[in-house]
């Protein structure tokens, strides 16, 4: 945790106009009487979700109790789970008030502040062995008292164990009674966190799971409160310890190692609070490489290469989109990144984390900001594309601001490659990495684009996990940009990179996937060039089935050209809730088909315009094979709102193998055509470029040639 938070609030404006919000904000639930420790334990989070629009419910941490919960649409809920769902939001948002008053009290030295902190300490510190072992926690779970998961409980006591400490750096005493309580809350604290990484690491085998990481956060703060340096490095030494799980728990190109953004922040943040924590004892982890050359400082790294060019983390696999608490721990890691490492990428990130905190133009705002900011407010720059052959110019787009050099990037051990150019507003995550186990989807050469201004198609991420969705569409194929054979997921499986190169005409991708379905050969060719983005994708399925291209847009088709057969199609109304099927079986590909593409004649190409924030478009053209159908199909909507409806296309054959060719372009309009020979021309202002699949992958006449 960053010392000198006074010296911030005497030195910036920031500083200051932040200890204002947060005092007000402390004033006001004081006076609600909202801060007040409810005797019962919280339950599971995920289950606060709607289950008629699978939106998070709404919490207001004002609300000293509550029996019924609202949907961002207005739907009332009630029930057992939901109120303990509630409990959850609330037990960490008390924690949070501790800290952010031991905060206030840091800055202003405002003593009703440190009583504030320390009423809420030592009243958990005394409930929390009237708190019993989680009855009604899941079988799989590792049981918490103040909450269902253990994992829960870790991160709550961080928070709390945190402010402790913090209190105690300012000189605030305790009471004979207010230690007593908060040592016997220690203890058994203690007893059950190293009981359950005893089962995690030694019983299950599981010592690389993101729980342990937070075990070991939590067993760190319990260590520093206590002043217990043996235990501490014992700790980090040990089998399953901090450096035992940054060699298990990440990969070698700094990727946690269930493939997950989320996960990955995650695990990041409890790291970071052990290094805290070992720091009071003169101990430095924010160096430390685990077997492979993992670190910290390669962790930030790896997220400036994923974040979009607005600073937007993707939500590969399990994670939220955008959401609340989650920009929060953005926010506090990338505060202590910038602080500690100053990489070129943190600050862009850190700033769209405030903007989803509600800081106008991405101000620091919140707890965050003055427990971790350090200096001035960050300076907003772009990122933008590195073309090979080491251009460094910045194009008309980003004007004379200064932007953030960033090449394509093969993330060859988590499996991921990232395709990008200066020159071309347009470019891609493409995924063929292991599945991600409990938290992986069946997305195998699953494509995002992006746009300069928006993730054009991104990954959907996840809902809340007891939303039905989380399995009916989030986690299952049609749900991403890829392909499924007949109406059915693909199974848990890896794929390859079978070519990566970069050019200085081009960036060429090559990806298979052999495990989807038994039989099938998948191939995803992906060819940036300065002016458009070409996917080309050859399945081999092996015998006859219905084999289905999926695209997911964020923004809706603004045109469509003549150039084929457009039939608008009534939508039917949702079943039961559910929506139409376009396959046989399974509930998440019930979905309605608004309109039906066909090629008229000669007339091959479907071409569709996009209308992105900021005032771009995005041009795409795709060639309709005879026999070829395609539609517009209407989806859930995004992880975060799925009631608000998407428009897909759906690109299909039937038959034992197909090509799907579709080019995209954010400048002006591609011409796509196919030649006698199977070969496809791309004709753009800077010229036509032929391409043609031979054994070695993608071949391009017309711009450089590669073997």
């Amino acid at each position: 945790m960053s010392t000198g938070i006074r010296h911030k609030t005497e030195k910036h404006a920031w500083g200051r106009r932040v200890l204002a919000e947060l005092k007000e904000e402390l004033d006001r639930l004081e006076a609600a009487g909202s801060l007040y420790i409810p005797v019962e334990p919280g339950g599971w989070w995920h289950q606060y979700v709607c289950p008629r629009h699978h939106a998070e419910l709404l919490f207001d941490p004002a609300e000293r109790d509550a029996q019924s919960f609202r949907c961002p649409h207005g739907c009332l809920i009630e029930g057992e789970a939901y109120r303990g769902a509630w409990l959850v939001f609330k037990h960490q948002s008390l924690a949070r008030a501790a800290l952010q008053a031991a905060a206030v009290y840091a800055a202003s030295r405002e003593a009703a502040y440190a009583q504030l902190a320390k009423r809420i300490i030592a009243g958990y510190a005394r409930q929390f062995p009237d708190y019993p072992v989680h009855p009604d926690a899941q079988p799989w779970m590792l049981k918490g008292r103040a909450f269902h998961q253990a994992l829960t409980e870790a991160i709550w006591s961080t928070t709390l164990l945190r402010a402790c400490l913090l209190l105690s750096d300012e000189g605030v005493a305790w009471t004979e009674s207010e230690r007593e309580a908060i040592d016997g809350y220690l203890r058994l604290l203690e007893a059950s966190m190293a009981e359950y990484r005893r089962i995690l690491i030694h019983e299950r085998g599981n010592a690389e799971n993101n729980y342990t990481a937070w075990l070991n956060a939590a067993l760190s703060c319990v260590h520093a409160v206590k002043n217990d340096r043996g235990g501490l490095l014992a700790l980090i030494a040990g089998e399953g310890g901090w450096k035992h799980h940054l060699s298990i728990g990440v990969k070698p190109d700094q990727l946690e190692f269930e493939g997950s953004t989320y996960y990955h922040v995650f695990v990041l943040r409890a790291y970071l609070i052990s290094a805290e924590m070992a720091e009071r004892f003169g101990i430095d982890l924010y160096d430390a490489e685990g077997t492979a050359g993992q670190s910290m400082s390669g962790m930030f790294d790896v997220l400036a290469a994923l974040a979009d060019d607005r600073g937007v983390l993707p939500a590969l696999h399990d994670g939220p989109m955008e959401r609340l608490p989650y920009a929060r721990e953005i926010a506090e890691i990338m505060e202590i990144g910038l602080s500690r490492y100053r990489q070129p990428g943190i600050e862009l990130i850190l700033r769209e984390a405030y903007r989803q905190m509600g800081g106008q133009d991405g101000a620091r705002c919140q707890l965050e900001a003055l427990l971790y900011g350090e200096g001035e407010e960050p300076v907003v720059r772009r990122f933008v594309g590195r073309a090979a052959g080491g251009t460094n110019g910045v194009d008309g787009a980003f004007g004379q601001e200064a932007g953030l050099l960033r090449g394509s990037r093969l993330l060859r051990d988590s499996g991921f490659v990232l395709g990008r150019r200066t020159s071309n507003a347009l470019s891609f995550l493409a995924d063929f990495g292991p599945h991600g186990g409990s938290h992986g989807h069946y997305d195998k050469l699953h494509l995002t684009m992006m746009h300069r201004e928006t993730a054009f198609t991104p990954e959907f991420g996840m809902v809340p996990y007891g939303s039905a969705l989380r399995k009916q569409w989030f986690a299952e194929t049609a749900s991403h940009n890829t392909v499924s054979l007949g109406g059915a997921s693909q199974a848990a499986h890896t794929g390859s990179c079978l070519r990566f190169e970069e050019t200085a005409a081009h960036t060429y991708v090559w990806l298979r996937s052999e495990g989807a379905y038994p039989g099938c050969r998948m191939d995803r060719h992906l060819l940036l060039t300065d002016p458009w983005l070409l996917d080309w994708f050859e399945v081999a399925a092996g015998e006859e089935a219905s084999i289905e291209w999926w695209m997911h847009p964020v923004v809706p088709a603004e045109e469509e050209t003549a150039h084929i057969g457009v039939e608008t199609c009534p939508e039917q109304a949702p079943d039961h809730g559910g929506f139409y099927s376009l396959a046989p079986e399974g509930e998440w590909q019930r979905l309605p088909v608004v309109k039906r593409y066909g090629a008229v004649g000669s007339a091959r190409e479907l071409r569709l315009t996009y209308k992105v924030p900021g005032g771009g478009r995005i041009y795409h053209t795709a060639l309709l094979q005879p026999g070829d159908e395609a539609y517009a199909v209407r989806t859930p909507g995004t992880s975060v709102d799925p009631s608000r409806p998407l428009t897909a296309l759906l690109h299909r054959r039937h038959g034992r193998s197909a090509r799907f060719v579709h080019v995209y372009s954010a400048g002006e309009r591609t011409i796509l055509k196919e030649t006698p020979s199977g070969a496809v021309q791309v004709e753009s202002a800077e010229g036509i470029r032929t391409c043609a699949l031979t054994e070695q992958g993608l071949t391009v006449i017309g711009g450089e040639r590669h073997a």
